[in-house]
């Protein structure tokens, strides 16, 4: 019967949903669906071709059938700690492609064109000019005094009780609402962005803003979208200081994604970014081999595996 079925392709990320959480689960591949089965035996479906990524809590078990279909239709698995904040493994490193990989580092390695790109990040993020003659680490200073300043308005809005932005997983519980709300709801937009990332063929680790961590460049693209999306909800939902603010904040992430359509606009918003540089993508070397048996025409996004 499998033989009869079409080969599966992965669905381009903008017709997705965002992500879904899982914690204390089995998750495995049976008869044929991706499924979760709790300790009772209760099985719950998971559309995984329809995700962006799925977010691994506590007590999950994962299956080698349900890794490798989670990678042959494109969709991430990010391995969280406690209410999806810091991320310890991701299931899918990397993308099928290096054409846009070397045109991100290229633009990452020339000072001219790496500024270029970050004050088109700033123009993104605050709908302005930024500062003429800057360098990068003087844009960055900038930016951070204005979203210290943007917390404080949003909470003095919402009539929320704040001194910093602080994270602190070994003392987690006794962090402050606000900073929890904050910190699951970042972890929502990060575990997206990422998957974009990968599926655009780009490399997470090659920041312009941020470097060193290997996130640098989901970091610079998330937080385009911080302060008009997670933020602003997060203290919203701080405010009113439920009895599990992380689940709140969740769901209203979730919710937001698919109102602002997030996942139609990060990988073009990404292409638009870097093509502020103003650099040609680099040609392939003309001793370089074609492959000997060409791709399956997909319908995925660029940095999606062909599964022939």
């Amino acid at each position: 019967m499998a033989d009869l079925l079409p080969s599966l392709k992965p669905l381009p990320l903008k017709e997705r949903a965002s992500l879904i959480f899982v914690e204390k689960g089995q998750l495995d591949v049976l008869d044929g669906a991706f499924v979760v089965v709790d300790k009772t035996g209760v099985r719950t479906h998971i559309p995984i071709g329809g995700l962006a990524c799925l977010m691994l809590e506590i007590g999950t078990r994962v299956s080698h059938a349900a890794v490798a279909l989670a990678a042959r239709v494109g969709t991430l698995l990010i391995w969280t700690g406690e209410g999806g904040v810091r991320v310890y493994s991701a299931g899918q490193p990397g993308g099928a492609r290096s054409d846009r990989l070397l045109f991100q580092a290229q633009l990452a390695l020339d000072d001219d064109a790496r500024l270029k790109v970050v004050r088109e990040m700033y123009r993104r993020r605050f709908g302005e000019e930024p500062p003429a003659r800057r360098s990068v680490d003087q844009l960055r200073g900038i930016e951070g005094a204005r979203v210290r300043r943007m917390y404080q308005i949003l909470a003095q809005q919402h009539r929320v009780s704040w001194t910093a932005r602080h994270y602190d997983t070994d003392h987690w519980d006794a962090s402050d609402i606000p900073n929890r709300c904050l910190s699951a709801a970042t972890s929502c937009l990060y575990g997206v962005t990422e998957a974009a990332v990968l599926a655009a063929g780009y490399a997470p680790a090659i920041g312009f803003i941020h470097s060193g961590k290997p996130l640098s460049f989901v970091y610079d693209i998330a937080d385009i979208y911080k302060f008009e999306t997670v933020v602003p909800l997060a203290f919203q939902i701080a405010a009113r200081r439920p009895p599990e603010p992380e689940r709140e904040v969740r769901l209203a992430c979730r919710d937001a994604f698919r109102k602002s359509r997030l996942l139609e606009r990060i990988i073009p918003d990404i292409e638009s970014l870097l093509a502020a540089g103003e650099l040609t993508p680099p040609a392939p070397h003309p001793d370089q081999l074609q492959p000997a048996i060409p791709n399956p025409e997909a319908l995925g996004d660029p940095g999606h595996r062909n599964q022939g």
